[in-house]
């Protein structure tokens, strides 16, 4: 451990020393970014970012798991990145199938899919439902793997859903209509019975939600930090979480 460890490590324990368990966020939502950009500065493939990223989330989860986090949804794929070229797009779909397999052998984790199943590869979608069937008893956080995620498809699938619902039901389109509400569309969208995010945190230093959980983070705190993913550090996490203590939310009142 070299001297900069070491500070870090000490001024980790610090902050964590100091953070008070019930101002904790109990969902945390994370846009997993910088991935190429980080292994384009080390002089390595896009494949190696991605995978660096990817060896991350365990231990970002247990740090979450360490500070009472109940609920973590993980950006991994949106559907805006189906439009990247097969020789990128197909190694990350293998590196998110071992990610999700990693997750189950753990033990811990309740895995759950959040996104478009029908635009994953087959392959793809049956390890997303593997892994939603071995873990559903599991005690430990609950992890949204979003894959194949886009927060507008989200809620045009969820109207959808609504809506065929009412129809299977016999309910004329108008009564079907007539139904549409805030409550809900909120019981059809991928994170249905889930709470909505308190805090959602983007790395790599960009500050938008690129439509991430555009329904369920209304009333979400954003914390954007300027590291890339596979460099995020616990004395990262621990301050986004300081962060959100420290700040007095109000739900739009």
């Amino acid at each position: 451990m070299n001297l900069r460890d070491l500070v870090y490590g000490l001024y980790a324990r610090r902050v964590e020393g100091r953070l008070d368990h019930d101002q904790v966020p109990k969902h945390i939502g994370v846009i997993l970014d910088g991935n190429r950009r980080w292994a384009k500065a080390a002089g390595g493939t896009t494949a190696e970012g991605h995978q660096a990223g990817a060896h991350k989330i365990e231990e970002f989860l247990g740090w979450c798991a360490e500070t009472d986090v109940e609920v973590v949804t993980l950006w991994m794929l949106s559907t805006d990145n189906f439009d990247r070229p097969p020789d990128e797009l197909t190694p990350l779909l293998g590196i998110i199938e071992g990610t999700v397999r990693a997750l189950v052998a753990d033990g811990r984790w309740r895995v759950h899919h959040v996104g478009a199943l029908d635009l994953l590869p087959g392959h793809t979608q049956t390890v997303m439902k593997e892994a939603e069937e071995a873990t559903h008893a599991n005690t430990g956080i609950l992890v949204n793997v979003a894959v194949g995620y886009g927060g507008r498809q989200e809620i045009a699938d969820a109207v959808r859903s609504l809506l065929l619902e009412h129809a299977d039901n016999g309910a004329s389109l108008e009564e079907a209509a007539e139904s549409v509400d805030v409550d809900q569309i909120s019981k059809h969208l991928y994170t249905s019975g889930q709470p909505d995010p308190d805090l959602v945190i983007r790395t790599s230093g960009e500050q938008r939600l690129s439509g991430f959980m555009l329904w369920q983070s209304a009333h979400s705190e954003y914390y954007f930090c300027e590291v890339f993913w596979p460099a995020f550090r616990k004395v990262d996490f621990l301050r986004a979480l300081r962060d959100y203590a420290a700040r007095h939310r109000r739900y739009g009142g």
